[in-house]
């Protein structure tokens, strides 16, 4: 009888420990990510310059605003008004760069011009 009382109970314990660890494991993937993407050279480049959004503006209305809409309030792309609240600067470098997400292209700004672009974007 104490057998059957101690079998259910070990196996919860052992599906308590099994979600622990998928939830760990989880976790320090996102970090190892995010640490790996902090380290990628364009990334640090980019995120070491001061933008210029004028400059990052002009950029936009050339390859952007043809989707996003001159304003950025959306066309065949979605707004991007409030952007840079929704999404870190790594994700908007890599929304831009890798053209994840069709119909989007990939678009390869220099890192300076990604930097104004960052810059631009962080003002709607």
């Amino acid at each position: 009888m104490d057998n059957q009382i101690t079998q259910p109970k070990i196996m919860i314990q052992r599906i308590a420990l099994m979600a622990l660890a998928i939830l760990l494991a989880l976790v320090l993937g996102i970090f190892a990510v995010r640490i790996v993407r902090a380290s990628d050279p364009y990334v640090k480049t980019v995120l070491s310059l001061t933008g210029d959004p004028i400059q990052g503006h002009a950029i936009f209305q050339i390859n952007c605003a043809g989707c996003h809409g001159w304003e950025a309030d959306g066309r065949v792309g979605p707004s991007l008004q409030g952007v840079s609240k929704r999404k870190s600067p790594y994700g908007l470098i890599h929304q831009v760069i890798s053209g994840d997400t069709p119909p989007m292209p990939k678009f390869q700004p220099s890192a300076k011009e990604m930097a104004d672009l960052l810059s631009y974007l962080e003002t709607l």
